[in-house]
């Protein structure tokens, strides 16, 4: 398998099983898939190295008390990559993105406070210079996406190898979940690898393997972290990937935000503040695809008032930063 060709039916199983379980161990995936260990393990060291798989462990902002935020930033074409690299270098940010012939940078933005929004949003971009408006949409409610991704939608499975993968439910928490020093550090190495194992975490954090195991189980459980896949979304016949930012009807808008939930071309779509008060993320096989997207399935939406389409030329940063393969996920 080349870099960007297209995966095999086992590839697109395993990738659906890490989505499921991040940390499903190689031996209970092989025994739903009636593959060997040895199999799986191969499958995922080329799976690492084709289509640049990485698992990684990350925080529900919501569970912990927190908003994110959708930022656009347009600038002069010289200007966008320096910008959108020194955003994609933040720790607080993800998806970062070149968009609409170079001249605008979009991320995601999750503020460990109010002062760091604020440092970011009304300081530091402001001041940046060749940075020609900034506009910040706050995600209001997410109708898909955070543990659930697009290959939660593949699918690749079937409904009792699904049911045999998928891990147990996670509690709603009665209000904002607190991290210690210790959870902190917990989080710290599995943003880098989902799939470190205990005595790795334990070596890393200086804590127990029981207290690890521990701390992990409550953090999964409660929902405050959970496992992403990030890989070259070309090598699942994604070439077009777009934003599209829906203006709806406020009596429209929940009915709108679950219809884009179910559709297979959409990783995430969320409300969000501002004049358009959707905005959703889609992926296509051509420009083609997306006409007809468009012109079928967001035209036949009830409440939707306009539609802006925003091409994503380039991909920064997925979950995390890579700054030697800009042009992959």
């Amino acid at each position: 398998m080349e870099p960007g060709a297209a995966l095999d039916p086992l590839d697109l199983k395993l990738l659906q099983a890490l989505q499921l379980d991040g940390r499903a161990p190689f031996s209970r995936i092989a025994q739903v898939l009636g593959v060997s260990d040895q199999t799986v393990a191969r499958r995922y060291r080329r799976l690492r190295s084709r289509a640049r798989l990485k698992v990684l462990g990350v925080t529900d902002e919501n569970r912990l008390g927190r908003s994110s935020w959708i930022v656009r930033l347009r600038c002069t074409p010289d200007a966008a990559e320096q910008l959108a690299g020194a955003l994609a270098r933040r720790r607080d940010t993800s998806y970062v993105s070149l968009n609409s012939g170079g001249t605008e940078v979009m991320c995601m933005m999750k503020p460990r406070s109010r002062e760091a929004r604020d440092e970011l949003l009304l300081d530091r971009l402001q001041r940046t210079p060749r940075v020609t408006s900034v506009s910040a949409h706050c995600v209001l409610h997410p109708f898909y996406g955070g543990a659930l991704g697009w290959l939660n939608k593949a699918d690749a499975l079937s409904p009792d190898e699904e049911a045999a993968l998928r891990p147990p439910p996670v509690a709603t928490p009665a209000g904002p979940v607190a991290l210690d020093a210790d959870d902190e550090s917990l989080i710290d190495v599995l943003r880098h690898d989902g799939r470190a194992t205990l005595t790795e975490l334990q070596a890393a954090t200086g804590q127990t393997e029981s207290m690890v195991k521990r701390r992990l189980e409550r953090l999964r459980s409660t929902g405050v972290l959970y496992f992403d896949i990030q890989h070259d979304a070309s090598s699942l016949g994604h070439e077009v990937e777009s934003i599209l930012w829906l203006t709806v009807a406020p009596a429209s808008l929940a009915s709108v935000g679950r219809v884009l939930a179910e559709h297979p071309q959409v990783p995430f779509a969320a409300a969000v503040t501002g004049r358009a008060n959707i905005f959703a993320a889609s992926l296509h096989r051509g420009a083609g695809d997306l006409y007809t997207y468009l012109s079928e399935k967001i035209g036949a939406l009830e409440g939707v008032q306009s539609v802006e389409t925003v091409l994503t030329l380039r991909r920064i940063k997925q979950l995390s930063y890579e700054p030697r393969r800009t042009g992959s996920s």
